[in-house]
């Protein structure tokens, strides 16, 4: 991409790890190190645990080793037997179970895991901030980030869109109207997308005080050869500006979706 080649090195390495690191049968990865300790020639760790710790990053590129990282983590809290889930209580376990399932799950295994899960991960609302965090049971004053952010990698991902990420990238998205501007965190975006023809937008509050508000933002990379309008709504379009290169829109805060498009 762009004339590049920064992958090589991951090719380069893998290369030596395939052949050193990494244990088949069948044909099939069982098996791999956490990590080499060349000092004493130690294969630290080497087995399903190896394959479960970079599940995640092998996905978009050793896709096969990622599947058996997911099949080896699922295996060991149960997820597929009969019985009740196990590890959930256990903040580590529970993170990658949790951002796994959001590759490599169909939708029903993955509602099952999170379901199971919601009693251990303690979900809350902080309503003045706006912020919904999980404390995973640890019940200290700062949620994890990390943690944070690996469970609601899987919350958001379907199933191969993480690996599609890197391997079909949509590089369309770079030359389409954007939207920028946005007063974040007193104003959040639970939508913004471009259907081909037209912006949808919702301006989400922070909080109740916020709510009913209104707030400004530009939208650029647009035709401005072309008349631009909102319809709110309520369905009535109003007509947008140009200024310089690109438009000033205001929003009401209230989660509503409104549709920006050429004239």
């Amino acid at each position: 991409m762009f004339e590049t080649n920064h992958y090589r090195a991951f090719d380069k390495w893998w290369r030596y790890a395939e052949k050193n690191y990494l244990s088949s049968k069948e044909g099939k990865p069982v098996g791999l190190d956490l990590y080499y300790d060349p000092t004493v020639d130690e294969h630290v760790l080497h087995g399903i645990v190896g394959m479960m710790a970079p599940t995640w990053y092998f996905a978009p590129q050793k896709h096969e080793v990622a599947l058996a990282g997911w099949h080896a983590t699922a295996m060991l809290s149960r997820v597929f037997d009969d019985a009740p889930m196990t590890g959930l209580d256990e903040p580590s376990k529970v993170t990658s179970l949790l951002q796994f399932a959001g590759e490599f799950a169909d939708a029903a295994t993955k509602e099952r895991i999170w379901a199971a899960a919601d009693e251990h991960i303690q979900p809350t609302w902080d309503s003045d901030k706006g912020e919904f965090t999980l404390g995973f049971g640890l019940n200290e004053a700062h949620p994890r980030g990390q943690m944070n952010a690996r469970a609601m990698a899987g919350w958001v991902c379907t199933p191969g869109a993480w690996s599609r990420l890197f391997n079909e990238p949509n590089l369309t998205k770079f030359d389409e109207p954007t939207v920028d501007g946005v007063d974040f965190p007193s104003v959040a975006l639970s939508e913004a997308r471009w259907d081909g023809k037209a912006l949808h937008i919702a301006a989400h509050p922070q909080n109740a005080a916020m709510r009913g508000n209104t707030s400004t933002m530009r939208i650029t990379n647009i035709d401005l050869k072309v008349a631009w309008q909102m319809v709110p709504a309520n369905g009535q379009a109003v007509t947008l500006n140009v200024t310089g290169d690109h438009i000033n829109v205001e929003l009401v805060v209230d989660n509503r979706p409104v549709i920006i498009r050429p004239c």
